[in-house]
């Protein structure tokens, strides 16, 4: 057996770098945001080992599905960590959850957050819950619990990592996907607000480490600096999708992330169909022809890593297509007709989506 030296001081948890204090002040900073984020049936507060809601509220459904998706934010927690801004990498998580959930039809309920920290500091972790709540109440859904956790040795003090999860519900019947998709359904685009949350590991290597470019540094092309571009948060589609099926027949989603536009469309594209989506019928924005162009990456690799400009894509019959379309504008949402739904074969593989021809300039 090991014994301690002479005089050397007892072990305990602070001295293995966990701040029981320091997690207990984050909690009472954290309380009025949470507050921010409830719904009617949001039951209790912080403090409780679980969150509470009331499924009483199911019952107004008639065979209701539940809905349940997870995701995290990714390597564009690196640039807020660069930066110390850290207010907007929450909406960033709600974003990437609610919109996963959306896309069946499912209306987002609540959501709950794991935030694992190198050392916690009670203000950058209540501003990252901040964001959270601020994306919940864009979204209309409850934040009803989380966990925060210190990991000492495995993180640096200034480092962290989110993760969240989120419930919602849809009528058995009237659940969007691929199955109700038709030929000659046309395919809606909506605008991304930016990069939104993923290919920051591209992005990062092609202007940081290649080109070496600041985090600081003015870009005339953003109207802004490199930070804050990258920064912006992820465009929340869930309240606007659920507006746009109750105003317009829709018959599927496709979320944007990870793998592309054409990859993600393909998912809801059933087989014997093929998903056609024009580029000349939008410009992307600067960032993704700079990231090509200082990068020199090649235009299938772009499409297959970053949204290109477009963050959610909507199938509907051509006969919606001019009430989606008003009732987005109206919401405040860029969006236009893409592509349409054509039979496959001659080329165009069954169960696939494809982009033709070129962007404007």
């Amino acid at each position: 057996m090991t014994e301690n030296a002479p005089g050397a001081p007892g072990a305990s948890y602070a001295a293995a770098g966990v701040d029981i204090e320091a997690g207990e002040t984050a909690v009472e900073l954290m309380k009025e945001w949470v507050a921010k984020a409830q719904r009617p049936e949001s039951v209790g507060g912080l403090g409780g080992f679980a969150g509470l809601f009331d499924a009483s509220a199911l019952t107004r459904y008639r065979r209701p599905l539940l809905a349940s998706a997870t995701d995290g934010v990714g390597t564009k927690l690196a640039v807020a960590q660069r930066l110390d801004v850290h207010d907007t990498i929450g909406r960033d998580l709600v974003a990437m959850v609610v919109d996963d959930l959306v896309v069946c039809g499912a209306e987002p309920l609540f959501l709950t957050d794991y935030i694992c920290v190198g050392k916690v500091r009670p203000e950058r972790v209540s501003a990252i819950v901040k964001g959270i709540a601020e994306g919940c109440v864009l979204a209309g859904c409850a934040l009803v619990g989380g966990e925060t956790a210190e990991h000492p040795g495995l993180l640096g003090p200034d480092e962290y990592d989110v993760a969240g999860a989120g419930t919602g519900v849809v009528e058995a019947d009237e659940l969007l996907g691929a199955e109700r998709v038709r030929p000659g359904d046309a395919v809606l685009a909506l605008a991304s607000s930016g990069l939104h949350s993923n290919g920051y590991s591209l992005v990062r290597h092609v202007l940081l480490e290649r080109a070496g470019w600041a985090l600081e540094r003015r870009v005339p092309e953003f109207g802004s600096t490199l930070g804050e571009e990258l920064l912006i948060p992820t465009r929340i589609y869930a309240l606007d999708c659920l507006a746009l099926i109750r105003a317009a027949e829709v018959h599927a989603f496709a979320h944007v992330t990870g793998g592309g536009l054409a990859a993600n469309l393909a998912r809801v594209v059933p087989e014997g169909l093929h998903a056609r989506v024009d580029r000349r019928t939008w410009t992307p924005g600067p960032v993704f022809g700079l990231v090509g162009e200082v990068g020199r990456v090649e235009r299938g690799e772009l499409e297959r890593t970053l949204n290109m400009g477009v963050g959610m894509l909507a199938v509907v019959p051509p006969e919606a297509v001019p009430a989606a379309l008003a009732l987005l504008a109206e919401r405040g949402v860029p969006a236009w007709r893409a592509g349409e739904i054509v039979p496959a074969g001659e080329g165009l593989p069954g169960g696939a989506a494809s982009l033709h021809g070129e962007h404007p300039a």
